[in-house]
């Protein structure tokens, strides 16, 4: 997306003086320092950093999972601090999906299963949930493969059925914290593939963490995380 675009685009989620402390007095950690990021509706933007920058706290305080110790995480405008935690569980549940590196699937329940979760949750009838599951497995390659148990697949399997579960929901964001980590060079790259072309294709924001600087290169735009601050931020893609 050209730099004209992406600046125009509104700004759905942003942090703002966002600080994130662990433990207390002598045992503190500060693992973020008043880091201001945003991240625009339909573009793709990567979190760059080593391991302990603070790139997957700033993810976690993005997506809702956590809370700063000081400043703000904003969505759509409004103070994540000001809204219920209802309203907090219905923006994870059906504005954001998520792809981790570990795939966190159910191993003894079928692929079905395991992508029916997020709609269990949120409460859809049996036959509509069927309806979702076939159609994000489908999208994915992996209607064959309903039934398989999930201790049973490959893993880019495994994280294919994860960007299956991130996607049934029709979510407006998808986090993918190190998504080809545990996966080889010649999978990665087809899991890539099918991230940025729902990204194109659906015009989901892609919020994306790594210390891969070819996958980072794939995105709009990219923030650098170094000590828990942002010390480069980089237009990527033209």
């Amino acid at each position: 997306m050209p730099e004209s675009v992406e600046a125009s685009a509104p700004t759905v989620l942003r942090s703002v003086g966002v600080t994130r402390t662990f433990g207390r007095g002598d045992a503190a950690f500060t693992a973020l320092d008043g880091v201001d990021v945003e991240v625009r509706q339909g573009c793709s933007l990567a979190i760059i950093g080593k391991s302990g920058s603070g790139k997957s706290t700033l993810m976690h305080l993005l997506a809702l999972l956590d809370e700063p110790t000081e400043g703000v995480i904003e969505i759509s405008g409004r103070a994540a601090s000001d809204l219920r935690p209802v309203e907090l569980n219905q923006i994870r549940n059906k504005m954001f999906g998520f792809v981790f590196q570990q795939f966190f699937l159910t191993g003894g329940q079928t692929v079905f299963e395991n992508v029916s979760l997020p709609l269990v949750i949120a409460g859809l009838p049996a036959a509509r949930r069927r309806e979702k599951v076939m159609d994000a497995l489908d999208a994915l390659g992996l209607a064959d493969k309903s039934a398989n148990r999930a201790t049973d697949l490959s893993g880019g399997q495994k994280q294919r059925v994860a960007i299956a579960r991130a996607l049934v929901n029709e979510p407006s964001v998808i986090f993918a914290d190190e998504p080809t980590g545990n996966l080889d060079s010649a999978t990665g790259e087809q899991v890539e593939q099918i991230l940025f072309r729902l990204h194109r294709d659906r015009g989901i924001t892609l919020v994306v963490v790594t210390h891969d600087p070819d996958l980072a290169a794939r995105c709009e735009s990219a923030v650098t995380i170094a000590d828990g601050r942002v010390v480069e931020r980089t237009q990527v893609a033209a």
